[in-house]
Order: C-alpha cells, then sequence, then structure tokens
C-alpha cells in the first residue's frame, strides 16, 4: 500500500472541497471497513483518504413521524439495530443492519459506506431499496438527492462524481399496516458474503388480509442490486396469501443475471431468489399483521 494524506474534516463543506481537489484520486472513509481492506490489497491507489467520522451532520440519525428516518452516513451499525424506534419502525433495516460482519465490524461499518462500496451483494442495499430510501449528496454544485435504486451504476461503482459524498440517507415514514424484512444465503455461519440476498416491503389493507402495495429488491445476482418491480406491481390487490407469495417468488427470479462463481452457480443463485423473496415476503406480511 503506497503513501497517501489522511484528512479528516469537521464540515460537509470541507470534505466535499478536500474531495474535489484529489478527483478520483480521493476516498471517502466512513467506517473504514471495506476502503482499508481494498487499500491493502492493492486494489485501487489514492493520494488522499477523507475521513467522514468527524463531521456532525453525517453522524446524526433522527426519527419523526413527519420526516420519517434521517441516517447519516458515518452511523455505525450498531446504533440503528440497537436504537428502540428503528427496532419498532424498521424492523427490516435492522434485519440488515445486524448481518455486516461481526460484532466488531458493527461499531464501525456504516449503511452509507456500504451503499457507496456498491457491491452487488452489498448486505443492506435491497434492504434501503425496499424501504424506499433516499440519497442526500453533496458537492461541488450543491445538494441533490435520488432514490437508492437508482445509485449503483455497476460492481464497485456509483453516481457520485468528483467531489461529491453521500451525506446520509433518509427513509419514509412507515404507513400503517406495514412491514418489511431483509434476508440472505451465505456459504458460512457468520461473515460471508451473500451469494443472494432479498428485501421486501407491503403495506396491508385495513382488514389485514389483502396487499395494497409491495416494493422487493435483490442482490448478489446481477451486476447491481435489482427491484423486482414486476414482482411487487403484481401483489398489489392480491391476498396476503401463500399462493400469492408463491406467485411473487417465482416472478422476482426474472430480474436476476448472475454468474457462477465459487460462491454458487446460475442455477442456484436463480432458485435462491425465489426462496428468499418468498421468505422476505412472509415475514414482511407478519410484521405488518402486528404478529
Amino acid at each position: 500500500m503506497r503513501d497517501f494524506e489522511y484528512v479528516a474534516p469537521t464540515t460537509i463543506d470541507e470534505a466535499v472541497r478536500l474531495m474535489a481537489e484529489s478527483g478520483n484520486r480521493a476516498k471517502a472513509l466512513a467506517g473504514g471497513t471495506d476502503v482499508i481492506v481494498q487499500l491493502r490489497g492493492g486494489r485501487f491507489d489514492i493520494d488522499r483518504l477523507v475521513d467522514m467520522k468527524k463531521i456532525p451532520e453525517l453522524n446524526e440519525m433522527s426519527y419523526s413521524e413527519a420526516d420519517g428516518l434521517t441516517v447519516g452516513a458515518a452511523v455505525p451499525c450498531h446504533r440503528i439495530y440497537e436504537d428502540a424506534t428503528v427496532q419498532e419502525q424498521y424492523p427490516g433495516l435492522v434485519d440488515a443492519a445486524f448481518l455486516i460482519g461481526g460484532i466488531q465490524i458493527q461499531g464501525r461499518a456504516t449503511l452509507g459506506g456500504n451503499l457507496c462500496n456498491s457491491s452487488p451483494s452489498g448486505d443492506t442495499i435491497p434492504a434501503l431499496m425496499a424501504l424506499g430510501g433516499t440519497c442526500d449528496i453533496a458537492g461541488p454544485n450543491g445538494r441533490r438527492s435520488l432514490p437508492v435504486e437508482d445509485f449503483c451504476t455497476g460492481p464497485g461503482r456509483n453516481v457520485l462524481q468528483d467531489g461529491e459524498i453521500l451525506v446520509g440517507l433518509n427513509f419514509p415514514s412507515p404507513k400503517a399496516n406495514s412491514g418489511a424484512a431483509f434476508l440472505r444465503f451465505i456459504p458460512r455461519n457468520e461473515m460471508d458474503i451473500a451469494i443472494a440476498n432479498a428485501a421486501a416491503s407491503v403495506v396491508l389493507d385495513d382488514s389485514k388480509e389483502n396487499i395494497v402495495s409491495a416494493r422487493i429488491a435483490v442482490g448478489a445476482v446481477a451486476p447491481t442490486p435489482m427491484m423486482a418491480t414486476a414482482a411487487a406491481d403484481g401483489l398489489a390487490g392480491k391476498a396476503a396469501s401463500e399462493e400469492s407469495i408463491e406467485a411473487a417468488g417465482e416472478a422476482a427470479k426474472a430480474v436476476a443475471s448472475p454468474i457462477n462463481d465459487m460462491r454458487g452457480t446460475v442455477t442456484q443463485r436463480v432458485h435462491l431468489v425465489g426462496v428468499l423473496t418468498k421468505r422476505a415476503l412472509r415475514t414482511a406480511i407478519s410484521r405488518a399483521k402486528g404478529e
């Protein structure tokens, strides 16, 4: 690993300036659990590493019924899954945050860093997508926002331009009779990369017997995490039944375009998309019913 400059700004404006000065030779550090490993492995060379942990806004986490949940890009995972409000209102987010590495990693790793790493198998990204998350981005030209599902553009690539940083993630307040869930399939029991993962969110009607709307996202089965839009839209107006769940699981397979590698085969991954989608939907529906 070659020498580089380490800087730790305390404001967003300072961070943007430092990132912009070095262009594509700068990297942001939110938790460091990905970027430090990649630097040591020689995946890329940089001139400047910009630590975001000392910027107050990036460490804020807040919730209100009117504005929903805001999670700064530098908020570590343990703060998310230990927060009582997040546990109650966003259990699907807790599912994802609790699965990143082990407890030591969770003390540093962040949702923002996981998203910016933009791995196709990122452990939190499908959950962020299924929950309708939006990205708050700051750069030399000011602030902008976009849906999480539009953030990743390829393996390890995303929409951030030179000088831009992810400030945080915003999630709308959960609707009445709603629920969400995330899960993955990995080769070993702990700290492994997913062969496939899936997240689902649903809104039920007042009877809690029918689905009003749904969102489904899957990961590790395409160059980027993918929304299974047709599968989710097909649930609208349907009974919250096993028949509907089975149909959605089969439909979700259509977005999968995986590869064969040391962790799994194409056939296995496509099959897992169906299995994980169905399991995520069952848990999401159960949570929506308050079970």
